[in-house]
């Protein structure tokens, strides 16, 4: 009788503690496909679960920080969602592919055409971001998710390193270091290889220059041609086995 009554206070306990921290797992959330390297671009999604028993989201608002203006927001078409771009003048322009840019995308908001997320289930929103800071280590987006029975829950809160989590904690993204520029290091081979092709070049016709004009002058040159012609070829090779791993290495970033 007693174990019993151990027994049932136990599951009474694992239940609360499940309660209790249920909410910790149920917030907006961000998190990128692949990596999100400082200065890069990337896809992000933005994860929305309903914690609600007896509501659906049909809401979801996301602010973008002002303190770090992205020249570049697409958000991916979500079926039985509707997707609604706010962009603002920024207090201090950014330079983009060479252009003054005055104003940034300041918030995303998602609005449900159908259901939503009903209980039980979550949504991904993904979206395009670039290009990321490079002097910082993570960004604060904060969200607002509504549901129909017209709850609105504000993930508005920066979690503190050393601390615990709060009610309502905003999502973060987590941002890797810079990725090496790999096309620039592709350049400067190629670069290199015809460099080296040329000079090859140069000292083969040197060599026929000096030639002391004897009978088998036709000979000499014609051998002249010859490795000039082998030489030039090698190059070729080379040059194209350097821009086919150029295509490559743009296509894996």
């Amino acid at each position: 009788m007693k174990a019993s009554r151990i027994a049932a206070a136990g599951a009474v306990s694992g239940i609360a503690v499940l309660a209790l921290s249920a909410p910790a797992f149920a917030h907006v959330s961000v998190q990128p496909e692949g990596t999100a390297a400082k200065g890069g671009y990337a896809v992000v999604d933005f994860k929305v679960p309903n914690e609600r028993d007896d509501a659906s989201t049909t809401k979801l608002e996301v602010n973008f920080p002002t303190d770090q203006p992205l020249a570049s927001v697409m958000p991916q078409p979500v079926p039985g969602w509707k997707a609604e771009v706010t962009t603002s003048e920024l207090a201090k322009p950014i330079e983009s592919h060479g252009k003054q840019l005055t104003e940034a995308v300041s918030k995303v908001t998602w609005t449900a055409e159908g259901k939503g997320v009903e209980p039980g289930y979550f949504q991904k929103f993904p979206v395009s971001l670039g290009t990321l800071p490079e002097d910082a280590d993570q960004m604060v987006f904060k969200a607002i998710q509504t549901y129909s029975n017209k709850e609105v829950v504000r993930w508005i809160e920066v979690p503190q390193e050393g601390q615990d989590e709060p009610e309502n904690p905003a999502p973060v993204l987590e941002l890797a270091a810079a990725e090496d520029d790999a096309h620039g290091a592709s350049d400067s081979s190629d670069a290199k290889a015809g460099d080296d092709a040329e000079s090859a070049a140069k000292d083969t016709a040197a060599a026929a220059s000096t030639d002391d004009g004897s009978g088998d002058g036709s000979d000499t040159t014609a051998r002249v041609l010859g490795i000039v012609g082998i030489v030039v070829g090698a190059a070729g090779v080379g040059y194209g086995v350097l821009a086919g791993r150029r295509r490559d290495s743009g296509a894996s970033a």
